[in-house]
């Protein structure tokens, strides 16, 4: 039968005494129904949704307009312990290598035809799970299927869902798994590893052991078409039983360098000035993630437009993916004068006397005496005696 799993899951609600599940799924049944052809049926679901009490009126569009309710609460704190988003492809950029971005795919195709695959006894539970170092995507994933699925995103709050009370981190957590079944939605467990960390070491407490095991019961009982995405920067400290439960594990590497040339081109779009040196600037960001690509574009962009200009100048731009990479490595320059010094070290070719003096606004006699009186050549001994 096409749609079985809608009609479990407004019987589930209808047995729960659950109003809000039946009718949001319903809605979303309508929708299914209308987009086949079956415009009668579709009509009348709604119709006999429009009569129900105001309250579990969800007729409308089931994936923008479903009523999730009242977010879940961390009965110590009173803090909500999901946050709820409807990201939006427009101005969300996803870029990954090909290899990932197939597996990507296949997860989406499996959800889309999930009944159609059921039927065939081939459909895995909608479970995937996202790692690799901070800054390479994970979360920019967890929000680009939502919206490529035009489904809510409820991000779980670790901070909140944690609790220091005996007992009350396995309640909270029963509470968003129960919550992200009354609707059509993903549910996203970033830092995943905070909940589900490898139980028996030296450090292990009775309540840790308590959350792992309240995790996997919680989400084995999940509907198989029910979304869950985890992500985590430490997947080797998850459980191994943990890992049994994703039929979709997908690693997030550090960019390569066609993906880097992409996402350097895409993120400065028209700040790039004509004779930029793409294939140097790949080489150069080596080790990065995308996030620090995308920060540095954002900074010198910014400082573009605060200056009047429209283009980015070359050396702005190297200049701050070299101290980003710095920063990134734990070395943070506290004074210009050692910054100065070390960009001239760095790459002298392209940070000249000249170059750093108009970058920070000094003289080029400054400059040469702050850095020693290292030059590339004659002439710009030259230029600094001539400005003095």
């Amino acid at each position: 039968m096409e749609f079985m799993s809608e009609v479990l899951k407004i019987l589930e609600g209808a047995l729960k005494a659950n109003g809000s599940l039946a009718a949001n799924y319903g809605g979303l049944l309508a929708d299914k129904l209308a987009s086949t052809g079956e415009v009668h049926q579709a009509r009348l679901i709604r119709e006999q949704l429009a009569r129900a009490p105001k309250a579990l009126a969800f007729a409308q569009d089931a994936s923008r307009g479903v009523s999730l309710g009242q977010v879940p609460l961390d009965g110590d704190s009173r803090l909500n312990t999901v946050d709820v988003s409807l990201p939006s492809l427009d101005g969300l950029s996803l870029f990954l290598p090909s290899a990932i971005q197939v597996r990507v795919e296949e997860f989406l195709q499996s959800i889309r035809h999930h009944d159609e695959l059921a039927k065939a006894g081939a459909a895995l539970p909608a479970r995937l799970f996202v790692y690799g170092a901070p800054g390479t995507g994970k979360t920019m994933m967890a929000r680009w299927i939502a919206a490529s699925l035009n489904l809510p995103l409820l991000t779980v709050r670790c901070d909140t869902l944690v609790s220091s009370l005996l007992g009350q981190t396995s309640r909270n957590l029963r509470r968003v798994f129960d919550y992200a079944q009354q609707a059509p939605s993903i549910l996203f467990l970033d830092e995943f590893d905070a909940l589900a960390a490898a139980r028996g070491n030296e450090r292990d407490v009775g309540e840790l052991q308590r959350v792992v095991i309240a995790l996997l019961q919680n989400m084995d009982a999940l509907p198989d078409n029910t979304i869950l995405i985890a992500a985590s920067n430490h997947e080797q400290l998850l459980d191994r039983a943990v890992w049994r439960r994703f039929g979709f594990r997908i690693p997030m590497p550090l960019p390569d360098k066609e993906l880097r040339l992409r996402l350097w081109q895409d993120m400065l779009g028209s700040f790039a000035p004509k004779k930029l040196n793409w294939n140097e600037l790949a080489a150069l960001s080596e080790g990065t993630t995308g996030a620090v690509i995308q920060q540095v574009c954002l900074d010198t962009k910014r400082s573009t437009i605060l200056q009047g200009d429209k283009v980015v100048e070359d050396a702005a731009l190297f200049r701050r993916l070299g101290l980003m990479m710095r920063l990134a490595e734990g070395v943070y320059f506290s004074d210009q004068d050692d910054e100065i010094r070390w960009l001239r070290a760095w790459m002298p070719e392209r940070f000249s006397l000249r170059v750093l003096a108009r970058l920070y606004g000094k003289s080029v006699r400054q400059i040469m005496t702050m850095t020693g009186g290292v030059t590339e050549d004659g002439n710009e001994e030259g230029e600094a005696n001539a400005s003095s």
